[in-house]
């Protein structure tokens, strides 16, 4: 390994509904980033279904490998590792990834680097500019509420979590009480912001020096007040709501987070997931950061929801310290963060 010459990673990302492969050239530079969504497909079940998901992910896997080669503009042999997400995620679709990873990396002689799916999360934001240490990173997405504490380049220590429901999943779930279809997020986000009235929700503050989350309680309150609207006729509820359910998730959300750098020195706060393309949650963090004069930064919308891209950007970690997967790599639903944490420093690892 010659950390003097460019790196290209093809990526491979499998870990849910998406399909996606990338190029990504010095853990930087997207030099192609192909996604094939599933979405239309689960819409009819109101929600993923991991056999359906597992199926499409084979069904254009292959062609998802040759054209984003073809589109970075470079030849299999240029590459210098293949990554793919090892976890968290569905056990089947991840092992459609993991497979097709290995067969290529195999064919073609280079290192297999398994990389974690929330790492690419956080990664993400390298595609945007230069992480600086130690970090704060808010992860909120469909199956993640996390607080990770970044003390130096590629070393995560979780400090906060969800202890029931991720906010991903809460949105989900209270779109689905308020008549929208899968997934939820965009449609409650959409008509928070456009309503002029407020239902005032609890917020779950836990233990005071805490930095967990907890959203069963707001997503039962919400249950309960489209309840009582239903029983007295009442109608035209819903934007009030939304509104509620959203200012209680964000107001959480941005004050933990804050006092999250200031407790630990953070000297930069990103905002990481698919939950992250929330544009009330990007506008609260973002008008917060100011005042507080905190350097807050957020990947665009692209790079917000599953994508290989951001796997590539957390792979390069591994490459440049020399970490790689052996051919018994496997999927790994439930593998952590901290696990995954790059152990050397750039440069010193053996290939």
């Amino acid at each position: 390994m010659d950390l003097k010459q460019d790196c290209y990673i093809l990526a491979v990302e499998t870990s849910c509904d998406e399909t996606s492969v990338a190029v990504v050239k010095n853990g930087t530079e997207v030099l192609s980033n192909l996604i094939a969504s599933q979405i239309e497909t689960h819409q009819a079940f109101g929600g993923v279904v991991p056999e359906v998901a597992s199926r499409k992910h084979v069904e254009s896997i292959t062609l998802m490998l040759e054209g984003a080669v073809r589109e970075a503009g470079i030849s299999l042999q240029d590459l210098s590792a293949v990554a793919v997400t090892e976890g968290p995620g569905l056990v089947g679709a991840l092992l459609v990834g993991i497979m097709a990873a290995k067969s290529l990396a195999f064919a073609i002689d280079r290192p297999l680097i398994g990389t974690h799916h929330i790492a690419g999360h956080i990664y993400a934001n390298r595609l945007v500019q230069e992480i600086q240490y130690p970090s704060i990173a808010l992860v909120v997405s469909g199956g993640h509420t996390e607080l990770v504490l970044m003390e130096r380049e590629g070393s995560f220590k979780l400090i906060g979590r969800t202890r029931d429901d991720a906010v991903g999943e809460a949105y989900d779930k209270v779109a689905r009480a308020l008549g929208f279809p899968y997934p939820g997020g965009p449609h409650v986000d959409k008509l928070a912001l456009e309503s002029e009235t407020v239902e005032v929700l609890p917020r779950a503050w836990l233990e005071p020096d805490s930095y967990d989350f907890s959203f069963s309680g707001l997503k039962s309150a919400v249950l309960n007040a489209v309840n009582q609207h239903k029983m007295r006729g009442e109608e035209g509820y819903g934007p009030a709501i939304a509104r509620g359910f959203q200012e209680s998730v964000i107001e959480v959300l941005v004050e933990k987070a804050i006092r999250a750098v200031h407790s630990t020195g953070a000297v930069q706060l990103l905002l990481c997931g698919g939950v992250a393309a929330n544009r009330g949650l990007r506008t609260a963090l973002a008008e917060r950061c100011g005042k507080e004069r905190i350097d807050l930064v957020i990947p665009p919308l692209k790079y917000c929801t599953d994508n290989a891209a951001m796997i590539g950007a957390a792979a390069y970690l591994k490459w440049t310290s020399g970490e790689f997967s052996s051919w018994e790599l496997k999927a790994e639903p439930s593998i952590t963060l901290e696990s995954w944490s790059v152990s050397a420093s750039p440069g010193e690892g053996n290939v």
